[in-house]
């Protein structure tokens, strides 16, 4: 057998509760003796509580509550784990109740040498987001049941160009994080077909007694994005959108959550974007006035007219 293979039969065979020779371990796993020693070695250095007595009646055995903890994780994987834990609280991560005990078993089943490893690297360690609103993470809670389980919600829920929520039923299909913002996708029984809904605009949730089946192979990220960042390949009212500038100014334009996905080509001083003509006009010039003198638009000529006019309504808006 394998290395890991017999560190594990080693770990099986201490879970038994009775004491263990060196000896009997290498016979069961016909190894040599020194070979049990250095498993066993290595099975504590990665903080597997095994003792270790002494004298006529000695041998190995492990802490009664060791396959309670976590504690098969290596230092890499347990300092990744907790510090997916820190971007999962940041993000308003609906079971961060839970979330802290695991963490906390993680640490207190650490031997020493582990915890003070793993502490050096959370103290330089942060993520800075958004506060989500405590009502949103009970939303959340009720949503990933559902989705779990299958089962249909009634929402009280506010579009953005609404003032009065409207109740709607829908069968949540997945839940996705994007932007420092939740989000539902599922079907909506008002609309009849699969839309998304931002867990911030759900301002009632309640369990209801239907149930559904959520699509075989479906996606709630790839449908999400599908309608966020469309394939224009083949569309009619595609236009090119140069932008010449600073290197910094076009590499922050390049990884633009939206521009980055039509970037086109790229030299040292220029970028080129296919995008809808309609987007341009309408989305395009807020994500570019922010940008100052630090780049300048080259095409098309109607980009710089509409930049123009809503400079000047600007102006227009803050003068004295």
């Amino acid at each position: 057998m394998s290395k890991n293979d017999n560190m594990l039969a080693i770990l099986w065979m201490l879970n038994s509760g009775a004491k263990i020779t060196a000896k009997q371990i290498a016979e069961k796993l016909e190894i040599n003796v020194r070979t049990v020693y250095r498993y066993i070695d290595s099975l504590c250095a990665s903080g597997v509580p095994i003792i270790s007595d002494t004298g006529h009646n000695g041998g190995y055995s492990l802490l009664n509550n060791f396959f309670r903890a976590p504690l098969i994780f290596d230092i890499d994987e347990q300092k990744a784990l907790l510090h997916a834990a820190v971007f999962a609280k940041e993000a308003g991560y609906p079971f961060s109740e839970a979330l802290s005990r695991s963490t906390e078993k993680l640490k207190m089943y650490s031997n020493q040498e582990q915890e003070s490893i793993l502490n050096r690297h959370l103290a330089g360690f942060e993520v800075i987001n958004r506060d989500i609103d405590p009502s949103v993470k009970t939303i959340l809670e009720e949503l990933e049941r559902a989705v779990a389980n299958e089962y249909s919600v009634e929402i009280e829920y506010r579009t953005g160009h609404e003032e009065q929520p409207r109740p709607r039923v829908i069968d949540p299909y997945g839940m996705l994080y994007w932007n420092n913002k939740w989000y539902t996708i599922g079907f909506c029984h008002l609309r009849n077909e699969i839309r998304s809904f931002r867990a911030e605009r759900i301002l009632q949730i309640k369990q209801t007694q239907m149930m559904f089946k959520r699509p075989e192979a479906f996606s709630a990220k790839e449908f999400f994005l599908q309608n966020l960042l469309p394939d224009l390949e083949g569309k009619d009212g595609v236009a090119s959108l140069i932008i010449r500038g600073r290197s910094e100014a076009l590499d922050d334009l390049c990884i633009h959550w939206f521009l980055g996905h039509h970037l086109k080509e790229r030299t040292s001083n220029q970028a080129v974007f296919l995008l809808d003509e309609r987007v341009i006009h309408a989305y395009v010039p807020y994500f570019l006035l922010s940008y100052g003198k630090a780049i300048q638009v080259i095409e098309p000529q109607s980009l710089k007219i509409k930049l123009v006019d809503i400079a000047s309504e600007l102006m227009e808006y803050y003068k004295i």
